[in-house]
């Protein structure tokens, strides 16, 4: 597989002023969790742009998927890095997280003055089936270009009825890469087997570390909050539902301080922003410790996803260059795309449960497919129109 593929910066580096404006408008726009965002991120960068080449975008996926933390970020993240270096990574995480953030900061506040949340269940009606169609087109356009061999295909589909079956994700993409390598039957060095399974024992292992040992409940400081979300932040794989699991176990049975109401609200607001769900974390961090405890547990949560980019970024290259981590790394893409699938299918029975979702959902299609209309503004669109159906219920 020739180097071509890497996803190394460009000989001239992307100017940062665009690099800025693509990833704070999907940090304002990007609904959906990071199903949607990676579509989003596709369609704007492979398609529209032409930043990248698929196989380099396909690269960069699987070395997030690679990493515990928040996937969809860590993609922006690692874009940023291919196109702008350095001050790109930098720019294009933050221009994703801070929208988000600053959004889920004013709504805790309306939540901490009202006790509720501001009523969200029309504008997610309309935004549902846009949100199945954005990432159907992705699954196919990844697809193509990641399933080109018949093990590739096999390797996918299997990765999508084993994760369907409730396989963790982290266990799934290492596997895959694994078979993958077999396959291809090249020679690789212990110590490159080390480096890949990794990320897989972070997540086995890290999960059980914690500052804290007491199991009753703890004194709040801002020094137990930032270290309860570096804890989420370096090991969580999976889904916002893992998330839940996470600070269900630490915030309000370990520590005692979210109620189950209080943190159900917190994930709620998560799904309901744009851009990353793990801005939970910035509502969490409000309502336990005003603007200083958002401050603090946004940026632990966010700050490993930094670090892991940044140091895997360097590693990619040298991946594409040797046969047997490139056959490793056509394995796990191979499992992104079935991921994405599984997200597909679990979005697909959630979502088309009635003619008029069924009907968005095809309405958005063909203006995404045939007439190439901005995901962005069919979201807003799908929103809007369900917001003004619940409002005539």
């Amino acid at each position: 597989m020739s180097d071509s593929r890497a996803a190394e910066p460009l000989s001239e580096a992307l100017p940062l002023k665009p690099l800025a404006g693509l990833f704070l408008r999907l940090g304002l726009t990007a609904f959906g969790g990071p199903a949607a965002h990676i579509a989003m991120m596709e369609e704007e960068v492979v398609r529209r742009r032409r930043w990248m080449e698929p196989a380099a975008f396909l690269d960069l996926l699987g070395l997030c998927n690679l990493l515990p933390g928040p996937n969809s970020t860590e993609l922006a993240m690692a874009i940023g890095r291919a196109q702008a270096g350095w001050r790109g990574l930098l720019l294009a995480g933050l221009c994703f997280i801070l929208p988000a953030a600053s959004l889920t900061l004013a709504l805790a506040a309306v939540y901490v003055h009202y006790g509720r949340l501001p009523a969200a269940q029309g504008f997610l009606l309309g935004l549902k089936p846009v949100v199945l169609a954005i990432v159907a087109q992705a699954v196919w356009n990844l697809g193509r270009s990641a399933l080109r061999a018949r093990r590739n295909v096999i390797l996918g589909l299997a990765v999508l009825a084993a994760s369907l079956a409730g396989i963790q994700e982290a266990l799934l993409i290492l596997g895959a890469g694994a078979i993958s390598l077999l396959l291809a039957r090249p020679r690789l060095p212990q110590a490159s087997l080390g480096a890949i399974a990794l990320p897989s024992l972070t997540a086995t292992f890290g999960q059980s570390f914690s500052p804290f040992s007491q199991t009753f409940p703890h004194p709040f400081s801002l020094t137990g909050l930032f270290w309860v979300f570096l804890k989420v932040g370096a090991t969580l794989f999976g889904s916002g539902y893992v998330l839940v699991a996470f600070l269900r176990t630490d915030l309000v049975h370990r520590l005692g301080w979210l109620t189950e109401t209080q943190l159900l609200d917190a994930v709620a607001v998560g799904q309901v922003t744009p851009g990353p769900v793990f801005t939970t974390a910035t509502f969490i961090g409000y309502l336990l410790g005003s603007w200083r405890g958002a401050l603090v547990a946004t940026t632990a949560i966010f700050l490993p996803a930094f670090l892991l980019v940044g140091l895997g970024s360097l590693l990619l290259p040298r991946i594409r260059t040797s046969p047997a981590l490139s056959a490793f790394m056509d394995g796990v893409n191979a499992a992104a795309v079935g991921l994405m699938a599984t997200a597909l299918w679990d979005l697909g029975r959630a979502t088309l449960a009635s003619p008029w979702t069924l009907l968005m959902g095809l309405l958005a299609a063909w203006l995404l497919i045939r007439r190439r209309v901005n995901a962005t503004w069919v979201l807003l669109g799908g929103g809007l129109a369900g917001y003004l159906l619940h409002l005539g219920a």
